[in-house]
């Protein structure tokens, strides 16, 4: 390229800048120009830039759009060289300070200095921001959290008034939501005179990424007024059915991106990563495996997806033997979230000896640090199997101080495994310490140890000092989705359109338990002096078994229950649900808080270890 220049271009003679003709300078602008359109690397451009500098200035204004296009250039492809032809510009105007900006939020070290930038932009004042700038900046610091810069920059706009540009506020809108402020998100969306396909897919992710799952569909039914759904709203709405178990929209998501959507993005990794999420989350395992095993590529994300899909739906076998594939077949590294999918299996499974090794290989072979999921993990898995010394012993090494959980595990183990009463106060008061006080899952915990141990009036006062203290146990709450509807049924619940019909079913099922020998352990019923039969009647009223009942009634035969609920389903329930899926022919699976529970033929996939 350098003897082709030398060729075209002549080099300059000895003769001052200033002697130039004004013609000649615009012929050679001209051809410099030219060649810059056709210039494809960097050691080409530094030449062209060496020649203007010979024969042009680039504080004359008539030359800002040459060096602009070398700025450019330069911004793109060599960003340490961009700033020194920005440096030899005197009095850059606002495209040359844009352009720097823009490199710099998009780069991967320099996103500082973006803010850096814009401040130096505004103190030198010789160039105004205009309506490029601030999506530039707004990027860097959603990038870097940096959420007080963001809101200087916000009042900024709102001085210069430029408070009704789309793209800006769609800057502002992932500004506040990268940092966490939903509310500030929302404000600038609902206060947008006009909004693009942009607009809408920023909010359904920040609201489906927070949790906010109910709202981002709520929306997504809204957007569809005004825009077909693109990738990213497809990838957004298979992430809110994902946290709200919602197999129908989840579907139809899937059903939309295969029908509308090119093979490219059909077969995005991203994308079909989200589904087997979905499908793993929503209760239907043999869907997310099928489209597992149909991607045509796969990365660490999409197998931990399969891998923790299978260990909450307690395929022990099935998530080692893909993490096996994983490591030995595709080659791929494990991450940390690799080995919590694993441990979890373990847990599930009741595995103490494949643990530990997991546990040790994650250490010795792919030298993760543990986080505090991987030793709950491992404390739970060795208290529930009866090791609670040796889960203390964990817990006690841990670099890190243990959380609630941890010591909730420890307190669920000593109920379940009759560790002693005194064991079991320790860990509640552990618990305690850890949530202030207020965690009402323990004050019902340490009551079932005191009335296993018929330490009734230690019962009755568990049930005092939570009045006292003011803390309410958490209902129990469960949904199911019929005719993609979902329906929400709290223990004890009579708000329900078809309560009437609902609770006649319940009779009906109680009616068919009893003739095969059911018998309620009235010891999961609330723990309050009453009498066995009020015990009894409590338990059929647990929201699971009303949303049970509300899917017997309403489905068709042969299609399986499933059924979300936000607490631990108990011994009683679990029971009663083995029973039910035998006498009535019917799978039904449940999601709590811990794991899925698929009830078939009078048993279930955890083997009665949960």
């Amino acid at each position: 390229m350098a003897m082709v220049l030398a060729a075209v271009i002549p080099p300059p003679s000895h003769v001052p800048a200033a002697a130039i003709s004004n013609s000649d300078t615009f012929t050679h602008h001209r051809r410099l120009l030219l060649f810059l359109n056709s210039c494809t690397c960097m050691s080409q451009l530094k030449q062209l830039h060496a020649h203007a500098i010979r024969i042009t200035s680039s504080h004359r204004p008539n030359t800002f759009f040459l060096y602009s296009r070398i700025l450019l250039f330069s911004s793109l492809h060599d960003l340490p060289y961009a700033f020194q032809v920005f440096h030899q510009i005197e009095n850059p105007n606002s495209f040359m300070w844009n352009t720097l900006i823009r490199a710099c939020a998009r780069s991967t070290d320099r996103k500082e200095q973006a803010i850096a930038l814009y401040h130096r932009m505004l103190e030198q004042g010789s160039a105004l921001q205009d309506k490029h700038t601030f999506p530039f900046v707004l990027k860097a610091c959603a990038y870097l959290f940096a959420l007080s810069e963001g809101e200087q920059i916000h009042a900024q706009i709102l001085k210069l008034g430029f408070n009704s540009d789309v793209y800006i506020n769609n800057s502002l809108v992932h500004l506040y939501a990268t940092c966490g402020h939903l509310d500030s998100a929302k404000e600038v969306f609902d206060g947008m005179s006009e909004r693009s396909l942009v607009s809408w897919n920023v909010v359904i992710d920040s609201l489906a990424r927070f949790g906010e799952c109910d709202a981002a569909l709520k929306l997504f039914v809204e957007m569809q007024k005004f825009f077909e759904p693109d990738g990213y709203t497809i990838q957004s709405i298979v992430n809110a059915c994902a946290g709200l178990g919602a197999l129908s929209l989840g579907m139809w998501a899937h059903a939309y991106a295969l029908k509308k959507f090119d093979p490219d993005r059909v077969n995005d990794v991203l994308l079909n990563t989200s589904l087997v999420d979905m499908y793993c989350k929503s209760g239907s395992l043999e869907l997310a495996q099928q489209l597992f095993d149909r991607m045509p590529e796969r990365d660490v994300t999409s197998w931990n997806s399969m891998i923790l899909g299978f260990s909450s739906h307690g395929e022990v076998e099935a998530a080692l033997e893909y993490f096996n594939s994983m490591v030995r077949t595709e080659i791929l590294i494990p991450n940390a979230i690799t080995f919590v999918g694993v441990l979890s299996a373990c847990n599930h499974g009741g595995l103490v000896s494949e643990g530990r090794r997991y546990f040790d290989v994650m250490i010795t072979e792919y030298k993760i640090e543990p986080e505090l999921e991987h030793y709950g993990c491992l404390v739970d898995l060795l208290a529930r199997s009866g090791l609670i010394d040796e889960a203390l012993d964990v817990v006690s090494n841990m670099p890190m101080r243990p959380d609630l959980v941890i010591w909730r595990c420890l307190l669920d183990a000593c109920c379940k495994q009759n560790a002693g009463v005194e064991l079991s106060e320790e860990m509640a008061r552990r618990v305690l310490e850890s949530e202030g006080g207020v965690c009402s899952g323990v004050y019902v915990l340490l009551s079932r140890v005191y009335a296993s141990a018929s330490r009734w009036n230690d019962v009755g006062m568990v049930r005092k000092l939570m009045t006292d203290k003011g803390v309410v146990k958490e209902p129990g709450c469960s949904s199911i989705e019929i005719d993609g509807v979902a329906h929400e049924f709290f223990a004890g619940d009579t708000s329900h359109p078809q309560t009437e019909e609902i609770y006649q079913a319940l009779d009906v099922i109680e009616e068919r338990l009893e003739q095969v020998g059911y018998s309620p352990d009235s010891s999961q019923a609330p723990t309050v002096d009453e009498a066995i039969d009020g015990k009894q009647n409590s338990l059929r009223l647990h929201s699971e078994r009303l949303a049970i009942a509300f899917g017997l009634l309403k489905m068709k035969p042969g299609t399986p229950v499933r059924v979300f609920k936000n607490l631990r389903v108990c011994i009683d329930c679990h029971q009663a649900t083995k029973l039910i899926s035998r006498v009535f022919n019917r799978e039904i699976i449940v999601r709590d808080r811990v794991r899925f529970h698929h009830f078939k033929d009078g048993a279930c996939s955890c083997m009665d270890y949960w």
